[in-house]
């Protein structure tokens, strides 16, 4: 008979205890799930809009660095689309970049040149910065299908590590993949819309390019500074400093103080078995935060701080297209939006999340309806379970926090 999962509370957990109780059965039948693919591990964080109630724990087997820790650091995976999308619109205030302006004013021809390419006709002169937020461009994504080989998703699934640069990104782009649509007209009520890491990775050469930085730099300054976001960071830099910040959940997560030197970060299971993956974290460009980190980044941008005006937050959800290579979620700027219905108080309610998802099960949402934000992750190395698991725990933690 296998042992139960070890549950790890945070030691400063404000919620009421009977959501409390509730939300640690939803983590514990989360990692003893017996139907599908079993789970080394799990981070899952529950807070109140203002952050004054809050959960949090970590559940499963310990790794070399110890049992299970609510605070760990983990990979965010694509949850860095919605700090790449606040860069952007932070940029956009500024005046450093236009949101309507083409790409090929922007980054140069070697990038550029022959990028969409779609029946015989070169559409890259039609994208605009927009276009690359909002997923309507038409451009290929190069973790997908490629003629040479296998998609990068099918190679994180199987837990194999790769590397690759911008360049190659670029050349496969062009070579290997063939746009699916033309850039959209934006001034149409709806447009098509296909999710797109590519075109992430253009915003952020982008955002190098007009700003003079590089994106750890721009990410400290702009975003991981300012929040107070100790425990972020791009892989192959440092954490930021952290002296005199409070300890606690608000500021650094659950079991971190400022000044507490990060942990190392959670590991990436195929299902129940570690794999390394460092490389292809490097390669990604995304980040490395905590449940904390992330709550505290979630209010700030819900609350409008880190930009200039209070209409700009506006932005990131102002489309709500359907993405056709992930139909149930829309897509705005940077910006994932679900709807899903869940018990409350004896009767069904339909809610809305928004934010972002990852592909290795992780997650950062919030619910308006109820107040409430979510972060987490289940590490897992891709494949259609940690991409929809998610959404199921997400469901599954507003019912229990809401009794």
């Amino acid at each position: 008979m296998d042992r139960p999962p070890l549950v790890v509370p945070a030691g400063d957990n404000t919620a009421r205890p009977d959501a409390q109780a509730r939300l640690q059965r939803v983590l514990q039948k989360l990692i003893a799930r017996r139907g599908g693919q079993r789970l080394h591990h799990a981070t899952v964080a529950v807070a109140s809009a203002d952050g004054s109630l809050r959960w949090s724990a970590a559940a499963g087997a310990a790794d070399e660095a110890g049992p299970p820790d609510p605070g760990r650091p983990f990979f965010i995976a694509s949850v860095t689309k919605r700090f790449i999308v606040t860069l952007l619109l932070q940029a956009h205030e500024r005046g450093e970049v236009d949101l309507a302006a083409p790409i090929t004013g922007v980054l140069p021809p070697d990038v550029t040149t022959g990028l969409h390419t779609l029946r015989g006709t070169d559409h890259t002169p039609a994208v605009t910065v927009r276009h690359l937020a909002t997923h309507t461009s038409g451009l290929p994504d190069h973790f997908e299908r490629r003629s040479d080989g296998p998609s990068l998703y099918s190679r994180l699934a199987a837990g194999q590590d790769t590397s690759w640069s911008f360049e190659d990104m670029i050349r496969t782009t062009r070579e290997q993949q063939r746009g699916h649509f033309a850039p959209q007209d934006l001034s149409a009520s709806r447009q098509k819309a296909r999710y797109s890491d590519t075109g992430f990775q253009l915003l952020i050469r982008i955002l190098e390019t007009v700003t003079g930085q590089d994106f750890a730099g721009l990410l400290a300054e702009r975003i991981t500074g300012p929040a107070g976001l100790h425990h972020t960071w791009h892989p192959g830099h440092s954490p930021a400093p952290r002296h005199g910040a409070a300890p606690g959940h608000g500021a650094a997560g659950p079991h971190l103080t400022g000044d507490d030197p990060a942990p190392p970060p959670t590991t990436i299971c195929a299902g129940r078995h570690p794999v390394n993956l460092g490389s292809l974290i490097a390669s990604s460009n995304d980040l490395i935060s905590t449940t904390g980190d992330l709550l505290r980044f979630q209010r700030a941008l819900r609350r409008g701080d880190l930009f200039r005006s209070t209409r700009t937050a506006a932005l990131l959800t102002e489309r709500r297209n359907r993405l056709r290579n992930i139909p149930v979620l829309r897509y705005g700027m940077g910006t994932m939006i679900f709807r899903t219905v869940i018990p409350v108080a004896g009767r069904l309610r339909a809610v809305t999340l928004v934010g972002h998802s990852g592909a290795t099960g992780s997650w950062l949402f919030s619910c308006p309806e109820l107040g409430v934000d979510l972060a987490g992750t289940v590490d897992q190395a891709g494949g259609r379970n940690a991409q929809s698991l998610p959404f199921r725990v997400m469901a599954r933690c507003l019912a229990a926090w809401s009794g």
